[in-house]
């Protein structure tokens, strides 16, 4: 998966922006997942999935507009690891700091409270002043241009691991940086260069899987086929589905 966050301070346009890029990646064909990060409570103290959510691990909604997953992540990995994306756009986040950054602002002061070395766009509200540039930045009107501001997503959309292995030298935020200024690419991560042991392709497209989700596919397909008349161990194995 590759992210971007969209960060700014209230009525700074991020839903907006969020919303128009969304849209132009999902018509390109990408699966796209909005993570939002809320000031409010999502789950009031009190409400039945709030007792239920004390004394069960998980909570599942059905409701007349939507259905949901209820559940505690430690951490943003671990929420991560419930979707499989093309790209993530963070909405808000500005915590996070192991993916580049688009800032949504009402004024230059804003870029550069924001900026933090992640940002590769600037966008919201004070795209609408006819402001091309700030502070090296290109300012992009998501109401205008929607597809000139996903082209730059598409190009410059990276994330992390966010565990600081420190296999690479640095913090995942300082190689994130550096990834942003052009010193480093994303595949200077030495996670993310690494080959995965198992790769699933569907009509030519990688299917993301986690380590684990690999290691059950690797364990489960070898444990089936060690039962067969002439398996033998080997380097590679190769399964095709066809669905003519």
């Amino acid at each position: 998966m590759r992210g971007v966050a969209f960060v700014g301070y209230k009525k700074s346009g991020k839903t907006t922006t969020v919303e128009a890029v969304a849209s132009v990646l999902k018509g390109r064909g990408y699966r796209v997942v909005v993570a939002k990060s809320m000031h409010a409570d999502f789950d009031r103290e009190g409400s039945d999935t709030w007792r239920f959510s004390r004394v069960a691990d998980e909570v599942l909604v059905r409701a007349r507009d939507t259905d949901a997953l209820l559940f505690r992540a430690r951490d943003l990995n671990a929420l991560l690891s419930m979707v499989s994306a093309d790209f993530v756009l963070f909405e808000g986040f500005k915590a996070v700091k192991h993916v580049p950054r688009v800032v949504c602002a009402r004024d230059e002061w804003e870029v550069g409270e924001l900026d933090g070395g992640l940002a590769v766009a600037v966008s919201g509200v004070i795209a609408s002043k006819g402001i091309r540039e700030v502070n090296g930045l290109p300012v992009i009107d998501a109401t205008r241009e929607p597809e000139k501001l996903a082209d730059l997503v598409e190009e410059k959309a990276f994330m992390l691991p966010n565990i600081d292995c420190g296999l690479c030298g640095f913090t995942c935020e300082l190689m994130a940086k550096k990834i942003v200024s052009g010193e480093k690419t994303p595949r200077d991560c030495v996670i993310l260069s690494q080959r995965p042991k198992v790769t699933v392709r569907i009509d030519g497209k990688v299917l993301p899987m986690k380590d684990w989700v690999q290691e059950l596919v690797e364990k489960t397909v070898k444990g089936m086929l060690s039962a067969m008349k002439g398996y033998r161990d080997g380097r590679r194995i190769e399964i095709v589905i066809r669905d003519d």
